[in-house]
């Protein structure tokens, strides 16, 4: 059977809309090789978010508990605005069976068993009347998980051939199929410390590429309390708005420090964190043969930050493997296309959660229904 779905990402930088209309088939498992689905992505688009959308969304911890809830609710119609408007796009009414919706991730405290993302599932089903799954975190962190990463079990049953993973979005994370954590802030501090140029973003890294490395300021941070946490372990966006980037601005300040020398330092900070993740993680959850033994691990590199020439040069420099960037619809699109997967495992009553990666109890099935056609 081939399901036809629409994934829905929104990031923690803010950057818009990200939406994936995918077809997915599954591939049954052989005595080679293990069960996997094959996926087309058909049709893709980012809607950037309008200024006063942005604003609501960064502050809304900041709401009382009512108004957050009006929000929830608000967003999760504005969440359903644009699917209809991508239907409209791409000429895909009627053949939308199902909308998966990540949300926009607000709290995240894995120790109190509590995450949120914005987007309420029933608005969105009520507005393109498809049925939705949404709330795709919850049941993980009930059973005492981090809820994150979730895209590995994507990664395993759509992308196999690659020992890592890595996506560079607000934060990155980085997998190796059966482990996975977040790594350490990343667009969502550049970008920030881009707009202090007057630039939404360091294109290509072309800012920080004429900057040096102040080591200083690369020494503490590379010695904040998370990077020595064991995994699985996962990051709340306010780490990387509240406490990375008002250690940079501080140093900056007292150091003297130009922009460009603060993106540098802070790319290469990046590059450092992943390079000791790979380390801690191993190589590990692909099927090889005897010939590929004594080859050179790959992985595959997606996100906005794939876009960040500097960053991916950097990164082959430290890490031991190959850095693969892929196709421009499949690195900007990973994660919508992998939230399509795991609403369609959850239609199925399938595992769509690793408890190796997250480190819950057990696997789990995650995610609301909500019918959204009429009876």
């Amino acid at each position: 059977m081939v399901y036809k779905v629409i994934g829905l990402m929104s990031g923690s930088s803010l950057d818009g809309l990200d939406i994936a209309y995918v077809h997915l088939q599954e591939r049954a498992a052989t005595s080679q090789l293990p069960k996997t689905w094959d996926f087309s992505l058909l049709h893709t688009a980012c809607y950037p978010y309008p200024d006063v959308w942005k604003e609501r969304l960064a502050s809304a911890t900041a709401l009382s508990a009512l108004d957050y809830q009006l929000l929830d609710v608000e967003y999760g119609h504005y969440l359903g605005e644009q699917v209809n408007r991508f239907i409209e796009e791409f000429g895909l009414h009627f053949n939308v069976q199902l909308i998966v919706s990540h949300g926009h991730t607000t709290f995240h405290w894995p120790a109190r068993k509590m995450t949120a993302q914005l987007g309420d599932g029933a608005a969105i089903a009520a507005e393109t009347r498809i049925n939705v799954v949404s709330d795709l975190r919850a049941m993980d962190l009930a059973l005492g998980g981090q809820g994150a990463p979730i895209v590995p079990i994507g990664e395993k049953l759509l992308l196999p051939g690659y020992e890592y993973f890595l996506n560079l979005g607000g934060i990155a994370n980085v997998s190796n199929i059966g482990q996975a954590f977040d790594v350490c802030p990343a667009n969502r501090v550049l970008n920030a410390l881009a707009e202090l140029e007057g630039r939404p973003y360091d294109d290509g890294g072309a800012l920080a590429a004429t900057g040096t490395v102040d080591n200083v300021l690369l020494q503490q941070l590379n010695a904040l309390p998370y990077y020595g946490l064991p995994y699985p372990k996962s990051l709340a966006n306010d780490f990387g708005t509240g406490i990375v980037l008002p250690l940079v601005l501080r140093v900056v300040g007292e150091r003297g420090l130009s922009i460009p020398v603060a993106l540098r330092t802070y790319t290469e900070h990046i590059a450092v964190q992943i390079g000791r993740a790979v380390e801690k993680l191993g190589v590990g959850g692909v099927e090889k043969t005897a010939a590929d033994e004594s080859a050179t691990p790959r992985m595959l590199v997606t996100g906005g930050g794939a876009h960040n020439t500097f960053l991916v040069e950097r990164l082959r420099y430290r890490l031991g493997v190959e850095v693969v960037v892929p196709d421009e619809k499949l690195a900007d699109f990973k994660e919508a296309l992998i939230m399509a997967l795991i609403g369609v495992l959850r239609w199925r009553e399938e595992n769509n959660v690793m408890a190796s990666v997250t480190g819950a109890s057990r696997d789990s099935i995650g995610g609301a229904v909500w019918i959204g056609q009429e009876a």
